[in-house]
């Protein structure tokens, strides 16, 4: 009972954080969702184009379920870095549209296994994981990336906080 609970719980957390990431994009025009605001050229659009990569990854291959799409492989090093920026060539609708496939293919995988499924995920200090460890990382990688997402947002239009 308390496996069920502690999945449900951290699923409706991940789902949340979602809806927060594509939030900061609300009203923005297509030039400052993409604008670097960082060094590393880090933008808005970026930040959900490398969850959507990231979640595809953790909530696909690592539990043998692949997700449909082409998305660049974890030991591309030529592509290592270009997932937290968005260019001209890749639009905001395309970018939030497959965040939000990923999302349908990464909830059709929560709902399908057990909190305590094996996953392997070979680019970890110790690979063999559950989804129990797949689904803590991927609440925290989502709410870190919302923190740099509200940095992001406020330096363009002022806007903070978690929702509309």
């Amino acid at each position: 009972m308390i496996d069920e609970f502690a999945k449900e719980y951290l699923h409706g957390d991940l789902r949340e954080l979602r809806e927060v990431m594509v939030w900061k994009l609300d009203g923005l025009s297509e030039s400052d969702v993409r604008r670097p605001l960082t060094a590393s050229g880090t933008n808005l659009l970026g930040l959900v184009k490398h969850l959507a990569l990231s979640e595809s990854r953790y909530f696909g291959e690592v539990f043998g379920r692949p997700f449909p799409e082409p998305m660049p492989r974890w030991d591309d090093l030529s592509a290592r870095g270009l997932d937290m920026r968005a260019d001209e060539s890749e639009s905001c609708e395309e970018i939030v549209g497959r965040y939000r496939r990923v999302w349908a293919h990464s909830d059709a995988t929560i709902s399908a296994l057990a909190v305590d499924s094996p996953g392997f995920v070979p680019w970890w200090p110790r690979p063999d994981v559950m989804l129990f460890n797949v689904l803590v990382h991927l609440v925290s990688e989502t709410a870190r990336h919302a923190g740099h997402a509200d940095i992001l947002r406020e330096q363009l239009d002022g806007a903070t906080g978690e929702g509309r």
